[in-house]
């Protein structure tokens, strides 16, 4: 309970880190958190947010459009950023993509002196950016992102090929052009081909290790 007290006394500083899917957000945030190692840090993934479609049969689940900001409940991300900010913990939902609902159980999450939220639509709601102390926007080739994301989507979210690559064309791609890549005006760095930057990864590193004094 102490370390918790001695946490919330202390400015929260939040990193937003954004770019197309698979850009490489998940490693630079991963690389990030294995700098400290002997300090707390949170992370907060935009993916667990999607508003849950349980009353919808599951035909028509599949056919939403999720890379649309209106499938995320950023109301509630939101509501968890600032409950974190103020010292307090939450319970982070956690979303099922292969029948496109949320689980039962909840994550519980402490607040730390850093919390790190990824996804590639956190710039596109104005109130979101408003919370972020960093903004970083990781900037990859399309070629290497649609990879990625085939190889996560069939291995990791029980995925068709069939079916990647027509929810790529019908609204991964056109999301991307109209709401993920506009966003990255916002940001304070822009991070080219992703967590192989090191240069870059050095330079997030120690200006949070400033911030942390």
């Amino acid at each position: 309970m102490e370390t918790n007290a001695e946490t919330t006394k202390q400015p929260c500083i939040l990193l937003g880190i954004a770019g197309g899917t698979g850009s490489g957000k998940t490693t630079i945030a991963s690389k990030i958190m294995d700098a400290f190692p002997n300090r707390s840090i949170a992370m907060i993934e935009h993916d667990a947010y999607y508003k849950p479609l349980d009353g919808m049969p599951i035909e028509d689940r599949k056919r939403v459009n999720f890379d649309h900001p209106d499938s995320l409940d950023n109301e509630l991300l939101i509501e968890h950023i600032k409950r974190l900010k103020s010292g307090h913990p939450i319970d982070k939902p956690l979303y099922d993509f292969v029948t496109h609902s949320r689980r039962p159980e909840l994550e519980r999450v402490e607040p730390t002196r850093v919390v790190i939220v990824e996804g590639i639509l956190i710039f596109a709601d104005p109130r979101l950016r408003a919370l972020f102390d960093i903004k970083l926007y990781v900037d990859t080739d399309a070629d290497i992102r649609v990879f990625r994301r085939i190889r996560r989507d069939i291995e990791h979210r029980g995925r068709s090929f069939d079916s990647i690559r027509r929810q790529y064309y019908r609204t991964v791609r056109p999301m991307h052009l109209e709401f993920v890549e506009p966003s990255k005006r916002w940001a304070d760095l822009i991070i080219p081909e992703g967590g192989s930057n090191q240069i870059a990864l050095d330079f997030i590193i120690e200006r949070l290790r400033k911030e942390l004094g």
